[in-house]
Formats: structure tokens, sequence, C-alpha cells
């Protein structure tokens, strides 16, 4: 087991393989070395008892909107390079088929990370991919720089889709903001689209997250929460964005509200660019 961000990584991926389909990952369990996941799984139950039992819901939902953002960009433009900051043991490279695409983390992590997916693409369970996993603080503006610098080398005036998830929260508000907006540096017109995910200033308040960030002061995890608002990633991006929060994605994906925000880790994903039509149909749908 790896310690702080990455055992929170480990953790989002046993959630999304508790709800394969509506994450619509196959791949999530992959992921978890079989040796671990009997640890990761009573972990997981530790979190739920403690926090709150719906985190497989909560997680499953983000991936399934930033995935079909994804997919959407790239039917838009099969040219689209894929960055994702704060990649964790994310599967998008390989469950949508980017050109390219770099993935940026911690260097612990983007390490563990590159040594896992070598390990089950030579299994056969992840499909050749070209995937540059990048370490860097991204609390630090120099490695900002070079993520920013990375993206435009790879990219090479290709459009990119950029995607922050699950990561802002760790952050000091002015890193969080400087890395939601990462995407205008990446070249001419900055990032084709942006889909961020983010715990709006709103909910700071939240019995679960109070509950959240307790049990996590003792895992190596920063204890204090990083939230934005609306008005900031609008003002941020300088173009419309689409906000979806997890009622709007239950409606969704479920048909109805299954499970009402104030039970929940109330995580949004705030879309810009040419994504912002597909998030407005989580909304409307």
């Amino acid at each position: 087991m790896h310690g702080g961000v990455a055992l929170t990584a480990y953790l989002v991926n046993e959630s999304r393989a508790r709800r394969p389909d509506l994450a619509a990952d196959p791949l999530a369990q992959a992921w978890i070395p079989e040796a671990d996941r009997p640890g990761v799984r009573a972990l997981w139950q530790e979190y739920a008892e403690a926090v709150y039992p719906h985190d497989d819901l909560v997680v499953a939902l983000r991936g399934r909107v930033i995935a079909d953002v994804l997919a959407a960009a790239l039917a838009a433009d099969p040219a689209t390079v894929l960055v994702v900051c704060g990649a964790g043991f994310s599967s998008y490279p390989w469950l949508l088929p980017f050109p390219a695409a770099l993935e940026v983390d911690l260097p612990a992590m983007a390490e563990a990370k590159q040594r896992r997916a070598e390990e089950l693409t030579a299994a056969g369970t992840l499909p050749a991919r070209e995937v540059v996993h990048l370490g860097a603080d991204l609390g630090a503006e120099a490695d900002r720089a070079r993520v920013a610098a990375a993206v435009r080398e790879l990219a090479a005036g290709r459009p990119v889709a950029y995607v922050v998830e699950g990561v802002l929260f760790y952050l000091p508000p002015r890193d969080a903001l400087a890395v939601a907006g990462l995407g205008a540096g990446f070249g001419a017109g900055g990032a084709a689209v942006s889909a961020v995910s983010y715990w709006p200033a709103a909910a700071s308040g939240s019995r679960v997250l109070e509950a959240q960030r307790a049990w996590f002061r003792g895992r190596q995890v920063p204890p204090e929460a990083s939230y934005q608002t609306n008005a900031e990633l609008t003002a941020l991006f300088g173009r419309p964005l689409r906000d979806v929060g997890p009622e709007d994605l239950q409606r969704r994906y479920l048909g109805g509200v299954k499970v009402p925000e104030s039970e929940l880790i109330p995580e949004y994903v705030a879309v810009a660019g040419a994504g912002a039509a597909g998030a407005a149909g989580a909304v409307a749908g």
C-alpha cells in the first residue's frame, strides 16, 4: 500500500470498481494489485463507516461525466491530445483512443502508475497507448510551468482536452486556481475543453466533508481543504462553463436523485469549451 494521495487513488479505484457500469470503467479494479485488494477493500469499508457509504456513487458519477466529455471532444476532433492532472490510477487514456496522453501526479505516484501500466499492458489487460507519465508538484509554480511546456511539446499544435480530477481540494486556493486554469498555457487558444472537479465554497460546512477531513488528517493528506466558486472558475476560464453536481449527475445517469447531496461529498465538475454541451446534457437529463 502507498501512503497519502496514492492511498486515496486506490480508494478511488475501489469505488469505481464497485459500480463499473455507472463509471463506464471496466479497468478500475485492474489497477489495484491482486495482493493489495483485500487491504484496499477493508480500508474502503473503514472509510465508508467513518465518513459516508456512498463514495462509489460520487466517484463513479464524476468519472462518467468526465469520460463523456472526453468522448465528445475526441469525436469532434480525433487528433485531440489528453492531459490529466491528478491522474491517480484513472483509465481515460486506455478507455478512449486518444493519439497521445500526458498524465501528471506527484513523482512517486507517477512512477507507480507507469510501472503498473507497463505490467497491465504486457499482460494484455490494457491496450497499447502513447502515455507520458510526468511527476510534478502542482503546488509549485515552476512545476506547473514544466507541465505546460511538456503539454505544448506533446500536443505540437493539436487540440488538448484538459482534466483536473480530485486534486484541487489538496492545494492552497491560489495554487488550486492556477492548476484549474493551466490549460490557458497549452498553446494558441488554450485547451479546447477543460473538465475540472472541485468542492464549491457553499459546501464548506458539509457534515460529510468534515468527517472526510477528520479521517484523512492522520494519512499524510493536507488537513485543510480548498474550495472554489462558480464565479471564480468562470472568470478564470473567460468563457461560459457548465457546472454539474451529484444530484445533476444522478438525474442524468440514474433517472433521478437516489441520495441527496447533503449525504454526499459535494464534488462538482466544471466544464468549459467544446465539452460544455455534454455537461449541459447531464443537467438536462
